[in-house]
């Protein structure tokens, strides 16, 4: 018997993309990433304390582009003349000493929403990919697409590969991720906090902006987007959302794969 163009659509596998920085977690986790790095003596006490007034802007202000010209600098410099394996072992400490707890466990809940209907998740963030990776992986999520490092022979070098992921870029890695993955577009979704992202919010057809930056919340209420707060009752409204309006899902998943190949 031939197979519908409902039927077809049904394989095709959807994805939902979750912001990380004031999405999934409280703040920011390159600043986790650097009290590591100070810990190992990587980077000097004084550069902690610029990470930990970049913390408090970004909880209580949001993104600016000069804060996040910063971190790109300190994160060249912990990511720098160390391998995948140092790198790695530095995000699994983290992980477990600074982010699990500071995971809002209401988008958390989201995520698994997301997985019980079949749909792939995808952290999505300029945080370096080892960093998303693990995080995905202890959530026991589809994967992580994040800002990559040149290396050479197994060693990072100070420089990025491609663009830091952020803004514009986020929506071409998630266009580029869909593709790949044969993804239709208008059935996916998006959660985000932040302005930067309304190029990633605008490309899908089911986007979410989660506690929102001024800017991004008056953009939402002018395209009536959902704005979810972190309360009981938004919650509940938005686990119904995915429960109402997302298409299930009959294609394989591809859990814990650290990267789109």
């Amino acid at each position: 018997m031939p197979t519908t163009a409902s039927e077809k659509a049904s394989d095709a596998p959807i994805v939902a993309f979750f912001d990380v920085d004031n999405t999934l977690l409280r703040g920011a986790s390159m600043y986790h990433m650097a009290k590591a790095a100070r810990r190992a003596h990587i980077i000097k006490t004084r550069e902690i304390v610029k990470f930990a007034w970049h913390q408090a802007t970004f909880l209580f202000i949001g993104e600016n582009n000069r804060q996040l010209g910063s971190i790109k600098d300190r994160a060249v410099q912990i990511i720098g003349g160390h391998t995948e394996s140092e790198l790695r072992e530095i995000a699994d400490e983290i992980f477990e000493r600074d982010i699990k707890n500071r995971l809002w466990p209401e988008t958390v809940g989201l995520t698994q929403e997301h997985l019980a209907k079949g749909h792939q998740v995808w952290l999505i963030s300029a945080t370096p990919r080892i960093v998303g990776s693990v995080i995905a992986e202890r959530l026991g999520l589809t994967g992580a697409l994040g800002t990559e490092f040149v290396t050479e022979d197994g060693v990072f070098e100070g420089s990025f590969a491609g663009e830091v992921l952020h803004g514009e870029a986020k929506a071409v890695a998630a266009r580029s991720l869909a593709t790949r993955l044969g993804a239709t577009l208008a059935d996916c979704w998006a959660y985000s906090d932040s302005r930067n992202d309304i190029p990633l919010l605008s490309l899908v057809g089911h986007r979410v902006v989660v506690n929102p930056d001024s800017r991004l919340a008056k953009h939402a209420r002018a395209l009536s987007w959902p704005i979810l707060e972190l309360k009981r009752a938004s919650i509940k409204e938005a686990r119904k959302r995915v429960q109402r309006e997302a298409k299930q899902s009959t294609a394989p998943t591809a859990k814990k794969k650290r990267r789109a190949d």
